[in-house]
C-alpha cells in the first residue's frame, strides 16, 4: 500500500474509531510490508495535546497538531489512520491545508463517517452525550457545539455508519483506496 493519511471525522459515536480499527486490521493482512499508524482523537488529547481545551481555538489547535502529526508520520512512509471528530468547515479545511501547503494533497483521504446523533447517543458507552445534554461536559460536538456535516466534495468517501456493517464499510473504503491508486 501507498503511504498515506486515511482522516476519518464525524460525531462521538459515529464509528470513525471502529472503522479505523477494522481497516488497520484489514491493511496489515493484505499489505503486511505497509508501515502502518493509527491516530486517534482521545489518544493524543491524553498526551500531546492535553494543554488544550474544547473552545473553537482548542479544537483548532488539536486539530492542526494533529494533522500535522499524521503529516509527518505520512513522509516518513506511513499509511495513517487518524479518527478526530473534525467538527467544523474550517477545521476539515485546515487538515487539507496543511497537506496542500507542501502540495500533498492528494495523497490525503478522508472520509466521513456520518451516523444520526440519537444512533450516536445509542452507542455512547462512555456516557459522554448524556453527561452533555445534563450540563455537565460543556462545548460538547453535537449537543452545545456545532458539528457541520462536510460539503460532499471535501471528502473522498462518506458513509453512512446506521446503514453500512462494518464489513461492508471496509469494503467500500477498500474500492475507493484503489481507485485513487492507494491499494
Amino acid at each position: 500500500m501507498n503511504p498515506c493519511v486515511i482522516w476519518f471525522l464525524g460525531l462521538s459515536g459515529s464509528g470513525k474509531t471502529t472503522l479505523a480499527n477494522a481497516l488497520f486490521e484489514d491493511l496489515k493482512q493484505k499489505s503486511p510490508s505497509s508501515l502502518l499508524k493509527k491516530l486517534d482523537g482521545d489518544l493524543l488529547r491524553n498526551g500531546l495535546n492535553n494543554n488544550l481545551g474544547f473552545s473553537l481555538e482548542g479544537r483548532t489547535e488539536n486539530i492542526r497538531r494533529s494533522a500535522e502529526v499524521a503529516k509527518l508520520f505520512y513522509e516518513s512512509g506511513f499509511v495513517v489512520l487518524s479518527s478526530f471528530i473534525t467538527p467544523t468547515h474550517q477545521h476539515q479545511n485546515l487538515v487539507t491545508d496543511i497537506f496542500e501547503r507542501d502540495n500533498q494533497h492528494q495523497n490525503l483521504f478522508k472520509i466521513f463517517v456520518d451516523c444520526p446523533l440519537e444512533i450516536c447517543e445509542q452507542r455512547d458507552v462512555k456516557g459522554l452525550y448524556k453527561k452533555a445534554r445534563a450540563g455537565e461536559i460543556k462545548e460538547f460536538t453535537g449537543i452545545s457545539s456545532p458539528f457541520e456535516k462536510p460539503m460532499s466534495n471535501t471528502v473522498d468517501l462518506i458513509i453512512d455508519s446506521s446503514q453500512f456493517t462494518i464489513l461492508e464499510s471496509i469494503e467500500l473504503i477498500n474500492i475507493k483506496l484503489a481507485e485513487k491508486f492507494f491499494l
